[in-house]
């Protein structure tokens, strides 16, 4: 019998993973991936609104959230792992995948690896190129200014770059709720989320094979992935 409501949690592979299932049984269904260090608790509005016409599934993905750390390296590829599981485990033959920022990275690459599971995605705020060396030396310098400041100097830094400097003065709650997110993840789920990042694959080669409809979007201010 399928479970609904928030906060849901199933083991998928000796994994502890949290979701929220919300929408009608039968209903086409969306899965959405959130961003980094985030977690599913962002697309609460995007679940509200759409709940009536679809089954909307929002996961914590390995280490975020509610879902355990897990052992072992991270990597792009882990996390699809994680979610076609997930979909096995919960009976979805089919879904839509919105991802944003790393969760558009975890939906390129599953559409390119099992492109008969998807029906479309939905991408926002994400790229499909791999790591400049610049990129990459970004993130080892991260992963030490984490260690050395803490996650809240982190999370003070990130907001910096996530919001428009209008949405300070104007979007004080929704801030406020990013950060909080950010500062509840992990030091451990933070690096080795980082060096999953740092070693992750293009994905631009592949996309004349995806044959799905597909929504971009990207924000007019956005600073990380313009």
């Amino acid at each position: 019998m399928r479970d609904v409501g928030n906060n849901i949690k199933i083991t998928v592979n000796d994994l502890t993973v949290c979701y929220n299932d919300e929408g009608q049984e039968g209903s086409p269904v969306i899965i959405f991936i959130h961003g980094f260090p985030f977690n599913k608790s962002m697309w609460d509005k995007q679940i509200e609104v759409l709940k009536n016409n679809y089954r909307v599934i929002a996961y914590d993905v390995r280490g975020h959230g509610c879902s355990d750390v897990g052992t072992g390296i991270y990597s792009i590829e882990l996390f699809v792992n994680d979610l076609i599981n997930l979909m096995e485990t919960l009976r979805i033959d089919k879904a839509i995948l919105c991802g944003l920022s790393m969760g558009g990275y975890i939906a390129l690459n599953a559409i390119e690896n099992y492109p008969n599971r998807f029906d479309a995605l939905v991408l926002s705020d994400t790229n499909c190129t791999a790591d400049t060396p610049e990129a990459k030396e970004k993130r080892l310098k991260t992963i030490e200014s984490i260690k050395k400041n803490g996650v809240e100097k982190f999370a003070d830094e990130s907001i910096r770059n996530l919001f428009a400097p209008e949405s300070f003065a104007t979007n004080e709650v929704e801030i406020a709720f990013i950060r909080e997110m950010i500062v509840n993840t992990s030091k451990q789920s933070l690096y080795k989320t980082l060096q999953a990042f740092y070693e992750r694959k293009e994905t631009c080669s592949k996309l004349h094979d995806i044959n799905v409809p597909v929504l971009i979007m990207v924000g007019k201010e956005d600073k990380i992935t313009p």
